[in-house]
């Protein structure tokens, strides 16, 4: 594919409508009980969440749902899908998953994307494999297949995704300025990089996470007395 429509497509899959701009994943709570206050704080956060925190589990599983897809590997598919889900630590995450993911799979269902050959699974085919609850890492790591998009570009594409959601959430929640929000995400690019680099190489055996910090503020976030996001 000519490097120019590659480049639109992982644009394209960066930004897709699936709700994400209502979830905070805990960073709500942490803003509400002052934890994070200030730019440098949710910087800190960002960064020690890609060095060390569920995002890299997520993004790990992307990578293998990717790679599934490429051989037409369906259990693989099939066996991810459910490991993403019950190493979501609460409902929330896990049903934000679920709807993000539900979300994407219908936009590509709709979208009525060719088979890359005809050996190639449909994206019905794949969904079945999965069925009802398709995580969001399964859904994109598919759609990346389908789009004809470079697994280093989709690693590099699903953890800016992340990023400019929870910044974008820290803007309005902090508050925090424009110029501020997309400076913090400028200054996140070294990170991003690295953390996409790290993603690419990790064995099943070394997938691990340290992320109580984001489970806690999750449970939290439930009771909390005012929200503006889902999670």
């Amino acid at each position: 594919m000519n490097s120019q429509f590659s480049i639109l497509r992982l644009l394209q899959l960066a930004a897709v409508p699936v709700g994400a701009y209502s979830y905070s994943e805990g960073l709500e709570t942490l803003v509400d009980v002052a934890t994070i206050n200030d730019r440098d704080n949710l910087q800190k956060w960002l960064q020690d969440s890609l060095k060390f925190g569920a995002i890299r589990l997520e993004c790990a599983i992307m990578v293998r749902a990717f790679r599934a897809v490429n051989v037409g590997n369906l259990a693989a598919l099939g066996y991810w899908n459910a490991w993403a889900t019950v190493t979501k630590e609460t409902e929330e995450l896990r049903l934000q998953s679920w709807q993000m993911g539900r979300s994407l799979v219908r936009l590509l269902q709709d979208m009525q994307l060719p088979l890359q050959t005809k050996e190639s699974a449909s994206v019905q085919e794949l969904m079945e494999v999965c069925g009802n609850n398709c995580n969001f890492a399964i859904a994109f790591g598919i759609a990346a297949v389908k789009l004809e998009i470079e697994e280093e570009a989709a690693v590099l594409g699903y953890l800016y995704s992340w990023a400019a959601n929870l910044v974008n959430a820290g803007v309005k929640l902090i508050p925090l300025g424009q110029t501020s929000g997309q400076q913090l995400l400028l200054d996140l690019h070294s990170d991003l990089t690295f953390t996409s680099q790290e993603v690419l190489r990790l064995e099943d055996d070394n997938l691990s996470s340290c992320s109580w910090g984001l489970a806690l503020a999750s449970m939290a976030h439930e009771t909390q007395y005012t929200r503006l996001f889902r999670s």
